[in-house]
């Protein structure tokens, strides 16, 4: 994630912002030039963007933005759609007649739009349901108390990915985290792992990449179901975290692999922060982890290689580690990460388009626009159950 600022004023603004609390102007996130511009108010519901990269492009801002102030992106003006590219992907919402549902509902998008930020930063294809009506991704919502076929699943299934909106409330998570002991529970975390397994099947399935797969992950076409149920009866091997990033990559290769995408978001967005902050550690010794800054640092479209990347990224985490514990907290990154995950992590680093390959925007949404519309019901598109958990 870039420091972004106010082309106004300067002040330093952040992602989530929609007006700089400097001088007052109007923010939205650009995605086609992955920034956060000021605004200038234009006749109806124009605006143009005073960020230099726009070149006085005018937007409008997302209808999610000016109804529901669940989102912060625009939409180019001359574009037929009222919702931005994120909001496009989210098909079904939580009833937002029920209290609650809309902060839920916020949290989520807020999330996502972290994540496809990154996706979008990485030149990683963002296809939604119109332009690939059978494997483009799209984001489902759903609540336990409207679904008809039982607790609601978070998982992915063909490029849909299903999340609980009870993983929006941060005690509700911390139980479930509690309850699976799990040592890392975040909803941004959730995200990051479910477009795995989309990415699994647009990077690996069917391509050259797949026996090198299998060597490194294990046999994907060994029965899903049966090695969940194994998972979840018999638990993981003692000697797990010598092979595994979590003990849940253990259940299944697909698992392994959604598990270590996650952990390689992490990294290359924790990293370019670091970066785009000028963050370095300048250890007393020489055998203490240091960081350089990257000068210069934008967003992640030109990566650093793996190596410089699993090194920085041990000397953030032990700083990140030792800074949580000063504070009372527990380990902001409870990983131990050893040479066959770090293999692991090198293979998706291998997996990535090239740099400067073409980043794929998704097209003008045509679907109806559930996001739009104001508390849809949700009880008729649960559907079956996602199959990646």
């Amino acid at each position: 994630m870039k420091v972004f600022h106010c082309q106004n004023c300067q002040q330093t603004v952040f992602f989530e912002n929609t007006n700089c609390t400097h001088c007052g102007h109007a923010l939205a996130f650009l995605p086609d030039t992955l920034e956060i511009a000021a605004l200038d108010p234009q006749e109806g519901d124009h605006w143009v963007s005073m960020a230099p990269a726009s070149k006085g492009q005018h937007y409008r801002l997302c209808a999610n933005y000016l109804d529901h102030q669940v989102c912060n992106w625009a939409v180019p003006a001359d574009s037929h759609d009222t919702l931005c590219v994120s909001c496009q992907l989210t098909r079904v919402l939580p009833n937002l007649e029920t209290p609650g549902n809309l902060e839920a509902w916020r949290k989520l998008e807020t999330a996502k739009r972290r994540l496809l930020y990154t996706l979008l930063a990485l030149g990683l294809p963002v296809r939604n349901r119109r332009e690939d009506p059978d494997h483009g991704l799209a984001f489902d919502f759903l609540s336990d108390e409207l679904a008809a076929a039982g607790p609601v699943l978070t998982g992915h299934d063909e490029g849909v990915i299903t999340i609980n909106i009870a993983e929006a409330d941060d005690v509700e998570r911390e139980k479930r985290r509690v309850a699976l002991h799990e040592p890392y529970r975040t909803l941004l975390g959730h995200f990051r792992h479910e477009v795995g397994h989309y990415y699994w099947d647009e990077l690996i399935r069917g391509s050259d990449r797949l026996q090198a797969f299998r060597a490194l992950f294990g046999d994907e076409s060994t029965d899903y179901a049966a090695a969940l149920q194994q998972h979840y009866q018999d638990g993981a091997s003692s000697n797990w975290a010598d092979q595994y990033v979590s003990n849940y990559a253990s259940s299944h290769p697909w698992e392994d692999w959604a598990e270590t995408w996650a952990h390689y978001l992490h990294m290359v967005d924790a990293l370019d922060t670091a970066d785009a902050c000028g963050l370095h550690l300048q250890p007393q010794r020489d055998d203490e982890p240091a960081l350089q800054a990257e000068a210069g640092a934008v967003v992640p479209t030109e990566p650093r290689g793996f190596d410089r990347t699993i090194s920085d990224w041990l000397a953030l985490t032990y700083a990140l580690n030792n800074l949580s514990r000063s504070l009372g907290q527990p380990d902001s990154y409870p990983f131990v990460l050893q040479p066959p995950v770090i293999e692991k992590l090198r293979f998706i680093h291998d997996s990535l388009p090239q740099p400067g390959a073409t980043v794929a925007v998704p097209a003008p949404e045509a679907q109806v626009e559930v996001s739009a519309q104001p508390a849809p019901p949700v009880a008729a598109a649960n559907g079956p159950q996602a199959v990646a958990a």
